[in-house]
């Protein structure tokens, strides 16, 4: 089903039009964005990582809401700018403009369902910038729009405690925290038989890069041919249970406040032929 693995009475698109515009409290109930890609993730897991965890932590996060607490999911957006894997087979990317245009389109439609906080919940490390200008753009035009761009593994979880001080620096693709909640999450599609480490050379500029990450822009190919950043070799299922529970409790705690959170609210600035127009006004209800 369309849902995945998003509870489905926290579904939003399983709700007719006439049941969106009577639910209670909409100002305030939260709509979640899972933000994901199909890249590759090296030779041992499936290109639809990033997808899979955005939904699959946001889908166990909502399955242990307090049911007083509304929030929604729309469906993720499983293409993402994944341009710096794109010398890998089953890459999928869209543009930065392509990826921008579309969350924005999304934001002024849950805008318009009479909807005020939105979070954009993001998979993949190629786009949180392009996430951050979107918040940001729809937030220029409606003044009492909050929307939170943030990603979905940087709330506190238990996956710092499983892995070597390496690991910690250098890991940033298909390591072993993404191995091992794939393994919790969609076991059926890993392959730990074809698991290797590989990680990138440490970047010799201090200066720029303290822990020894590339402080230049890359691709993924720069640091070896089997597209995996990190060691996945030691990944279990029951580790990435453990990240996947407590990603899921942060996340609880993160959506609750968020829906009792009275934001700063300004008038509306009027979007015409490009331009913004109109008084600022800014006040805290």
């Amino acid at each position: 089903m369309l849902h995945g693995y998003i509870p489905p009475h926290r579904f939003l698109p399983y709700l007719s039009w006439p049941e969106i515009a009577a639910l209670p409290d909409r100002e305030n109930t939260v709509i979640v964005l899972p933000c994901g890609a199909i890249e590759q993730h090296g030779p041992h897991l499936p290109c639809s990582v990033d997808t899979v965890i955005s939904s699959g932590v946001i889908g166990e996060a909502l399955k242990r809401l307090p049911a007083a607490v509304r929030a929604f999911a729309l469906p993720p957006i499983s293409y993402g700018k994944s341009e710096e894997h794109l010398h890998f087979p089953g890459t999928m990317t869209l543009t930065g403009t392509t990826l921008l245009s579309t969350v924005i389109e999304i934001g002024e439609s849950v805008y318009r369902s009479g909807f005020r906080k939105l979070v954009f919940a993001n998979g993949h490390g190629g786009q949180p910038q392009v996430l951050e200008m979107a918040a940001r753009e729809l937030r220029l035009r409606h003044g009492d729009f909050v929307i939170v761009p943030f990603g979905v593994s940087r709330l506190p979880n238990a996956s710092g405690r499983q892995v070597s001080e390496k690991e910690k620096r250098l890991s940033m693709h298909a390591g072993h925290s993404e191995t091992a909640l794939m393994l919790a999450l969609a076991p059926d599609t890993v392959h730990m038989d074809k698991a290797e480490p590989w990680y990138p050379p440490e970047f010799p500029i201090k200066l720029l890069s303290p822990d020894g990450r590339p402080a230049c822009a890359w691709t993924a190919r720069d640091f070896g041919p089997s597209g995996v950043i990190g060691d996945p070799t030691s990944a279990t299922k029951e580790q990435g249970e453990e990240i996947l529970s407590t990603l899921a409790d942060s996340w609880v705690q993160a959506l609750t406040e968020l829906y009792a959170l009275r934001w700063i609210v300004r008038e509306e600035a009027t979007w015409e032929r490009g331009q913004y127009t109109g008084h600022i006004q800014q006040s805290m209800p």
